[in-house]
């Protein structure tokens, strides 16, 4: 079978398309990565026009109530409290190429159309050939993209400056801190516009202090309205919570459940489930263990925003006169963002 180089690009954009359109970039990962699939999950789009992402939050009210009678004077608030938070758009790349001497190696022989007629196959294999070519650097180019975006939901913003800040730049360690700010917005001053934090949590042998911890910080985070709906989790976390549980029982409405099978990595506590993730194992955060952290979150809360029509946006760059190579790549442009804080939450055992 004689392949064009028009056929030979039309393969590589049908592979591409493929892999995209069926959500691949998640399928083939080598490990889970739950934060990636949960933000994505509940990813949504914004126009683009504008360098940064703006939403409007509040958290003082002006107007109040009060009781009268007859002719009273009464009073009439004149609201101004919402600011802005804003957060930078941000583009990403993941890019491969695929050289004609590789195709040759395979049997593959191509002639640009622009000098000849097509392509010539030296062994006679079919397609299938060339689809498997593409197949394995798909496989690597999506694999990397997904890896990548997980690291960068991970991280605060600091390792790659031209990438989306992370969840560390939104649920930080320590918001009382002096010129914390999350969005443009001082946490200092807007003691409303803060996360919950415990990242110093101490545990004895026997004791169940991080249960006691999650049971109160959990009803704190539903305070004003949050609805917790993941807690991701590193392996030494996981198996305190665990141990925990298997000595003391885990409380619900009816009581302690002890049968709970907790090998699986993942956790119900409380009515959330607390999962394991790898990536967390292999966090590095100054000062810190990762592997002994959790994030738990409100996804509606907490939001990844994709510029619309740029979220794995297919490229196929043409080919360079002084060079033998077919390029293919995805771009993403995209921003973290949050619009309430108090319903989210980092915590560290000791």
């Amino acid at each position: 079978m004689a392949f064009s180089s028009a056929e030979l690009d039309n393969i590589a954009n049908a592979a591409l398309d493929y892999y995209i359109d069926k959500g691949n970039v998640y399928s083939q990962s080598l490990q889970d990565k739950p934060l990636l699939k949960a933000i994505d999950g509940a990813a949504k789009t914004f126009p683009g026009g504008k360098a940064e992402l703006s939403v409007a939050v509040k958290g003082t009210y002006t107007t109040t109530v009060a009781g009268y009678t007859h002719n009273d004077t009464v009073a009439y608030a004149n609201p101004a409290n919402i600011k802005r938070a804003n957060y930078a758009w941000k583009e990403h790349h993941a890019g491969i190429s695929l050289t004609l001497t590789e195709l040759k190696k395979d049997g593959i022989s191509v002639t640009d159309s622009t000098t000849s007629g097509g392509t010539s196959n030296h062994s006679g294999r079919d397609s299938t050939v060339l689809v498997n070519l593409f197949q394995d650097k798909l496989d690597d180019m999506m694999e990397g993209y997904a890896r990548g975006m997980n690291d960068f939901l991970y991280g605060d913003g600091t390792a790659d400056a031209n990438a989306i800040a992370g969840i560390q730049s939104l649920i930080v360690d320590d918001p009382s801190a002096s010129g914390t700010t999350v969005g443009g917005l001082s946490t200092v001053s807007n003691t409303w516009w803060r996360n919950r934090s415990n990242v110093a949590i101490s545990t004895s042998a026997t004791g169940q202090e991080l249960i006691e911890t999650l049971h109160s910080e959990m009803r704190q985070l539903k305070r004003f309205g949050g609805k917790p709906n993941i807690a991701v989790c590193g392996s030494a976390f996981l198996d305190r919570l665990g141990d925990e549980l298997r000595r003391n029982g885990n409380y619900s409405q009816t009581g302690f459940a002890r049968g709970q099978n907790i090998a699986m990595g993942e956790i119900n506590y409380n009515g959330l489930n607390f999962v394991y993730d790898p990536a967390l194992d292999d966090l590095t955060i100054s000062g810190k263990n990762p592997d002994k952290r959790c994030y738990i979150m409100d996804t509606s809360k907490l939001c990844m925003y994709y510029m619309d029509g740029e979220k794995m946006k297919r490229h196929s760059p043409a080919r360079p006169a002084t060079q033998y190579v077919m390029y293919r790549a995805i771009t993403t442009t995209a921003a973290l963002s949050a619009t309430q804080l108090n319903c989210h939450g980092v915590y560290e055992i000791s």
